[in-house]
């Protein structure tokens, strides 16, 4: 079962909320009474990339030869690509668009990017093969890829073998997304009082005859995700997480942490990232819920949404898990590429040391406390 298959199975079941008593080194597990995921609707930033494959692939050969050269060195961005004139206004009129279904300020800037599929296909290009145009489909578990040739005719290509004619691929530069969408977040959760965690007087640590101020933090040595077993189309995914707990008020906080190293599932990586901050929460215990944007985040409707069902949970003097909240209010139906959930970590401390599966039994983290010192 590849990951995200994983992932649909674990949001029809839930993921169960576990008791204080055995917060601390207990895993959690499903609840049945979690409610399924929504029929998934047509996806709105694939009707947008898959036209402008289109209008690629029709541009020209020429045109498509020097494209496809650009792209062998790496993602081009396509409002800066120096394409005709009628090309490019369709090209800024389609990027707005994709700043409205991803819920983007307008001055995020060029979204719409054009990458090679696969490094194999280099060798093709370089034979003066003419490539290929699709756009980075939005279900992980389709069989079939289309693409589009030099005339604008469809082209059917298994999604589950790299094939021999390169393609060029238009999808959406999530690492720019990401980073406008999590700003934006950040701001509309302060203004709804869902900020982050406040700044708090420094603890004293005692290590031999002194003492120093500063505070516990629980540090990510290591972190690993499940194979995924992604189409060969699919491109990096952008991962980022959301840290909730208590704030000193009594109102819960929400921290949003990326993890930009992250780019590929059946790795391990060692980031030494300092994951939850003590120092500003009520008690000694927070939630991780790790996400992704693979392209069709909607992070307007993602911040009003988990606002919503946040502001209503209230500080009833004993840590209520965070996780089950969050999860409830992501609907599936703004996503046809899965509602971007990853796995989540329940109550973590400041004495959560060693390895930590996550809940969905997708990854695993190492984790130690970790001191911050004042200076």
């Amino acid at each position: 079962m590849n990951r995200r298959t994983f992932r649909r199975a674990v949001l029809s079941l839930g993921i169960a909320t576990t008791t204080l008593v055995a917060a601390i080194g207990t895993p959690a597990y499903a609840r049945p009474d979690h409610p399924a995921p929504a029929p998934a609707v047509a996806s709105p930033v694939f009707a947008i990339t898959d036209g402008v494959a289109r209008q690629v692939a029709l541009t020209g050969r020429s045109e498509l030869t020097r494209l496809g050269g650009s792209a062998v060195n790496g993602p081009v961005d396509l409002l800066a690509a120096g394409v005709d004139a009628r090309l490019a206004g369709d090209l800024r009129a389609a990027n707005q668009r994709l700043l409205v279904a991803k819920g983007l300020p307008g001055g995020t800037g060029s979204l719409l990017r054009l990458r090679l599929a696969h490094p194999d296909m280099r060798a093709a290009l370089a034979r003066g093969e003419a490539p290929l145009v699709a756009a980075t489909p939005p279900d992980d578990s389709a069989t079939s890829v289309t693409a589009y040739d030099r005339s604008g005719g469809t082209v059917v290509l298994d999604a589950t073998r790299v094939p021999r004619q390169p393609v060029l691929v238009v999808d959406v530069d999530t690492e720019r997304a990401l980073t406008a969408g999590l700003a934006m977040m950040r701001q509309e959760l302060g203004e709804r009082g869902i900020g982050q965690a406040a700044p708090a007087r420094p603890a004293t640590r005692a290590s031999g005859v002194t003492a120093s101020a500063g505070y516990w933090a629980t540090k990510v040595d290591a972190v690993r995700l499940s194979d995924d077993e992604e189409p060969w189309i699919k491109g990096d995914a952008e991962i980022y997480n959301l840290v909730a707990g208590f704030g000193l008020d009594g109102k819960v906080k929400v921290d949003l942490v990326q993890m930009p190293y992250l780019d590929h599932d059946g790795t391990t990586y060692q980031p030494n990232q300092l994951l939850v901050h003590f120092s500003s929460y009520k008690y000694n215990l927070a939630d991780v819920v790790m996400m992704e944007d693979d392209g069709d985040t909607n992070y307007a409707a993602l911040v009003k949404a988990i606002a919503g069902a946040l502001l209503v949970i209230v500080d009833g003097g004993a840590y209520t898990p965070l996780v089950n909240a969050i999860l409830d209010a992501v609907p599936t139906s703004w996503y046809t590429d899965d509602p971007d959930f990853v796995d989540a970590w329940y109550t973590l401390s400041t004495a959560s040391s060693g390895r930590r599966h996550g809940a969905a039994a997708n990854g695993w983290m190492d984790l130690s406390p970790y001191w911050v010192a004042q200076f």
